[in-house]
């Protein structure tokens, strides 16, 4: 086992579980569980940070640049969730007037209470889980909003005055269930937000949709239709003005999510809650996936995290790499060798990529391919 260098981080993701259904397509590590769970969320946050501090390998920067709460539903928390979680991290870090402090929220349990009181906390900006406008989607998703449920919530927020707001939109969803992506897309655009993000369905094995697609009584989306929504996206949200920088990902300027992209840079972070990852240059570390089990431990000993790997130089150009195609930045030309300049040439002829300024950067195309292509120039024989 390598030695771990210690080191400041001024990003933390902090992980609220609770749901009060789990979504059909879900993978995520939630707790499905609609009662009061803000006590005990902050009192395991306490106890995990504590012993965080006491080992002393990730030290938390006196003022934080990005603080992003996700879940799960961090809003099913309530009104006082943001507050409970400040005295925790402490009101001292969070005092950064260019602090980027995200908190998620569906759609249902946004009220004008809940934002407010988020917003005089110090959270500035809010990630809203719409995922389509279709009723029959919404339905088969198991989302407990309906069509009008995004509007609604949209405008609570920015009546209280959050007007950095992302909006999440899923693609790729069954052909039997009818959705117009087109229609959705339309309708996103109606709300005036400044950040959308967009999420291809996955199939995992230990889901609902998973079974049921092992079972033959679902059927994966096709793979054309995939790509076809995703290009829609693409064409549709650029002719409205909005940058496309990173693969999933489009903001108008000055709206881009800076603590997902102090992740796309390879800054260092710290995760607390269960399943929660941390990482430094070389070592990443992720909690116990189970609330339950998380809880114990965070209450207890305070050492949530169970496993953790060292990177070793192969794994680490290979995540930078990856990291480096999948936003709109690209790699710089200079950093590769003449083999990977062959390649990532190809990929221009393909239209895949595009060479400019002393980078190479993915189109939308070859975001589609990004993980294939990623793998194609770590694999490059050594120049």
């Amino acid at each position: 086992m390598g030695t771990l260098n210690k080191v400041t981080v001024s990003s933390i993701y902090v992980h609220a579980p609770f749901c009060s259904r789990r979504c059909f397509y879900c993978d995520f590590a939630v707790e499905v569980n609609s009662s009061d769970n803000l006590s005990a969320w902050t009192r395991a946050l306490s106890g995990e940070l504590t012993a965080v501090e006491r080992e002393g390998v990730f030290t938390i920067s006196e003022a934080l640049k990005t603080l992003y709460v996700g879940g799960g539903t961090p809003s099913l928390l309530g009104p006082q969730a943001m507050k409970g979680l400040a005295e925790v991290i402490g009101y001292s870090r969070l005092e950064d007037p260019e602090l980027e402090w995200t908190a998620e929220a569906n759609p249902e349990t946004v009220t004008h209470d809940l934002v407010e009181s988020w917003y005089n906390t110090g959270v500035n900006r809010m990630s809203l889980g719409v995922q389509s406008f279709d009723t029959k989607a919404l339905t088969w998703m198991g989302r407990l909003h309906g069509p009008d449920g995004a509007v609604q919530a949209v405008n609570a927020i920015k009546e209280v005055g959050i007007s950095n707001l992302s909006v999440d939109l899923i693609f790729g969803l069954p052909s039997r269930l009818k959705r117009c992506w087109r229609t959705d897309l339309f309708k996103v655009l109606e709300l005036d937000v400044p950040h959308i993000s967009l999420y291809g369905l996955s199939v995992e094995p230990d889901t609902p949709l998973g079974r049921s697609i092992k079972d033959g009584s679902e059927f994966p989306v096709d793979e054309g239709q995939y790509r076809d929504e995703y290009l829609t996206a693409v064409e549709l949200l650029r002719a409205a003005g909005y940058q496309h920088y990173e693969v999933s990902s489009f903001s108008h300027p000055g709206f881009e999510s800076r603590h997902n992209s102090a992740y796309w840079g390879g800054s260092p972070y710290l995760g607390l809650g269960n399943s929660a990852h941390s990482y430094s240059e070389s070592y990443r570390r992720w909690n116990v996936r189970d609330w339950g089990a998380y809880n114990v431990l965070a209450t207890g000993t305070g050492i949530t995290w169970g496993k953790g790997e060292h990177l070793d130089i192969a794994s680490r150009s290979l995540e930078q790499l990856w990291l480096g195609l999948r936003t709109a930045l690209g790699l710089r030309l200079k950093d590769l060798d003449d083999p990977q300049r062959v390649i990532v040439e190809s990929w221009a002829q393909e239209g895949w990529s595009v060479l400019e300024d002393g980078r190479v950067r993915l189109t939308a195309e070859g975001w589609l391919l990004l993980d294939r292509l990623t793998l194609e120039l770590d694999g490059a024989p050594a120049g």
